[in-house]
């Protein structure tokens, strides 16, 4: 079994660390820009809940015949802070155990779960941008208001917005780090 350099054991712990505060602070957040709405809307995605403008956003999206959002509609709340935990109990253990197979295990269970959660949150804007009540006030056949997964676009006359917030990059970033020391231990390996 191959040992970690003593600076890879210390940067993984280090991003191990890192990620403790994401489960303090709002991971994502989807802005919407609309000219009766200078100051915008913003909804706040905790790893454990739901903030910011929900029920103007929701009030809005009734007359277009989406779903509430609501935190109860959201299973994810429940696993997603002990997930994040996980993670940085998995890193010190990583950091202290020191070999290349725990390393291994701990970049794959980052780009697992990271690939998950993309698709589950992708899963979520289609149906709730697709699944319109027939019943709505406004209907313009042929439209979908699904947010971008990533980015702005444009649905009607509101730009919405989807990025990580402070929490999200708490856990990319370090993430990506690790994925970077796990490819420099296997080129230093040869």
């Amino acid at each position: 079994m191959k040992k970690l350099k003593i600076y890879t054991r210390v940067i993984v712990f280090i991003c191990a660390a890192a990620m403790i505060p994401s489960n303090f602070v709002s991971v994502w957040q989807i802005q919407l820009e609309a000219p009766q709405y200078p100051e915008g809307l913003k909804m706040e995605i905790w790893s454990h809940k739901i903030a910011g403008d929900v029920d103007k956003i929701n009030g809005l999206n009734h007359y277009i015949g989406m779903a509430l959002i609501k935190e109860e509609n959201f299973p994810e709340f429940k696993i997603m802070p002990w997930m994040i935990w996980g993670f940085v109990l998995l890193g010190i253990i990583t950091a202290l155990v020191g070999r290349r197979f725990m390393l291994w295990i701990f970049t794959s269970i980052l780009v697992a779960s990271g690939v998950w959660g993309i698709y589950d949150f992708w899963k979520w804007e289609y149906e709730y941008g697709h699944n319109l009540n027939p019943h709505a006030a406004i209907k313009i056949p042929g439209m979908a208001y699904q947010p971008p997964l990533f980015g702005w676009k444009q649905l009607l006359n509101f730009l919405a917005g989807s990025f990580p917030d402070v929490g999200g990059w708490l856990i990319v970033g370090p993430s990506v780090i690790v994925v970077a020391l796990l490819m420099y231990e296997m080129i230093r390996k040869k």
